[in-house]
C-alpha cells in the first residue's frame, strides 16, 4: 500500500495540482498526460493489491499494526527513492521541477525517501522482536 499511496500523492500533488512535471516529459503534452493516467492507474492498482493483502492478514488474525505501518513506510520510501534516483536521474523521464536549481529539490526528495525507509525498517524490526502492537 505504501507504493500506491506514495504514487497517488506524487501524481496528485506534483503532476496535477502544482503542474511541475508529468510521468514522462520527453515528448508532447498529450504523451505526458497519457503517461500520468497510466501512472495513476498503477498507483491505484498497488493500493487495491495492498488492501487485498491487508484483508487476508486480518482474516488470518495475523495483522500487526507495527508491521503494517512499517511495510507501508518502506514501500513509500522505496518508491520515492526509486523515483528520485532512477526515474529522475538515471532515465531522465522527468525532473521534480523545471527552470529552477534542482539540487535542493533532489536532496529534499531523496532525504525524505530515506527517512521513510529508515522509519519503516525500525518499525518492522520492532514488530519482529515482539513489539507487534
Amino acid at each position: 500500500m505504501g507504493v500506491g499511496v506514495a504514487a497517488f500523492v506524487d501524481e496528485t500533488v506534483f503532476h496535477q495540482l502544482l503542474h511541475w512535471h508529468h510521468f514522462y516529459d520527453r515528448s508532447t503534452l498529450a504523451a505526458g498526460l497519457v503517461s500520468d493516467g497510466l501512472f495513476h492507474a498503477f498507483g491505484w492498482f498497488a493500493v487495491v493489491m495492498g488492501l487485498i493483502m491487508f484483508a487476508d492478514l486480518r482474516r488470518r488474525d495475523a495483522l500487526s499494526g507495527r508491521s503494517f505501518a512499517g511495510g507501508a513506510l518502506v514501500g513509500a520510501g522505496a518508491f520515492q527513492l526509486y523515483d528520485g534516483t532512477v526515474q529522475h536521474k538515471l532515465l531522465g523521464l522527468h525532473q521534480i521541477r523545471y527552470h529552477v536549481n534542482l539540487v535542493p529539490y533532489d536532496w529534499t526528495w531523496n532525504v525524505i525517501a530515506v527517512i521513510l525507509l529508515v522509519a519503516g525498517v525500525l518499525l518492522l524490526r520492532a514488530a519482529a522482536h515482539g513489539g507487534g502492537g
